[in-house]
């Protein structure tokens, strides 16, 4: 089982963490509602595609209405977020503040799962890991007060991811995560159309445009893929691991292919929200609470 695990999840954390190089590169010729609804539209064909193949078609209709919030409030609203903020900060500050989802996870489970309330040693984590966001959010970029605004609109991504998932978590059944995410995409498609109508793109390089392609076909639609099938055949508390690998991969790619810096404030944020993760989502104690995997 470990021979199988460790490459998908590995190549799994190696693309997300590219999504946010590929924002980056995106972001030149594409703003950012018009960037965000060509990657959900290339995501879509993809995952349609995989389910109609599959001969799962008529397993998409119980999904649609599922969908059209996970669609809303889990893809079209924070990827979103995360691209305009990315108009203000480095791929990497963004990555290292969108490792905070399984934070917010925990910390509105507080009301909203009564049964996995937090005590000891995970409300300690939830401070840590809310004392790293802090420390992200305090980050002074080259943007100056607009990176501060950059990057608390992928902190609030984060906040968006966490409430999907918790719907998932305790409103979906008799969904599958495949139909549910080719639902999902299509509706962040169509919600987000308008608004890309409104400011479409002029005189689009190839490095641009071969980079939204990327963060569709391949950051969206294969990812999905591949997360479905580890949370399948290895459970979702394995396949979370991921949000422990993803933002050293998006580092490594912001610092060596962006040339982008790495600071202090960066790492010892990550480490802090990390640290915080593991106490927040009980997993030193194996408690039943799994944090969230998002997609960035």
């Amino acid at each position: 089982m470990g021979r199988s695990y460790l490459p998908p999840l590995l190549i799994l954390s190696a693309i997300w963490g590219a999504s946010y190089m590929f924002i980056k590169v995106g972001l030149r010729d594409f703003p950012s509602a018009a960037l965000v609804d060509v990657r959900l539209l290339l995501a879509a064909i993809v995952l349609v595609g995989v389910v109609l193949v599959r001969g799962d078609a008529g397993r998409l209709r119980p999904a649609a209405s599922p969908g059209a919030f996970v669609g809303t409030v889990g893809m079209a609203l924070p990827f979103l977020l995360i691209t305009w903020g990315e108009t203000h900060i480095d791929s990497g500050v963004a990555a290292v503040a969108n490792s905070s989802v399984p934070i917010f996870v925990a910390l509105l489970a507080i009301w909203f799962a009564q049964s996995e309330r937090a005590a000891g040693a995970r409300v300690v984590g939830l401070a840590i890991g809310l004392a790293g966001v802090a420390v992200v959010v305090g980050i002074h970029p080259e943007g100056g007060w607009w990176g501060v605004v950059g990057t608390l609109a992928v902190v609030v991504s984060s906040l968006a991811y966490a409430v999907s998932a918790l719907f998932i978590q305790r409103r979906v059944v008799g969904v599958g995560g495949l139909e549910l995410a080719a639902a999902s995409v299509l509706w962040g498609f169509v919600a987000l159309l308008p608004f890309a109508l409104a400011d479409l793109p002029h005189d689009v390089g190839w490095k641009p445009l071969g980079a939204v392609i990327v963060l569709g076909v391949v950051g969206t639609g294969v990812a999905s893929v591949i997360v479905n099938r580890l949370i399948a055949v290895h459970g979702p508390a394995r396949t979370m691991l991921v949000n422990y690998l993803l933002p050293g991969f998006a580092l490594l790619y912001g610092v060596t292919l962006l040339g982008e810096p790495l600071t202090g404030a960066e790492v010892g944020g990550l480490a802090l929200i990390l640290c915080g993760v593991t106490l927040a989502a009980g997993l030193i104690t194996f408690g039943r609470r799994v944090a969230a995997v998002p997609e960035p």
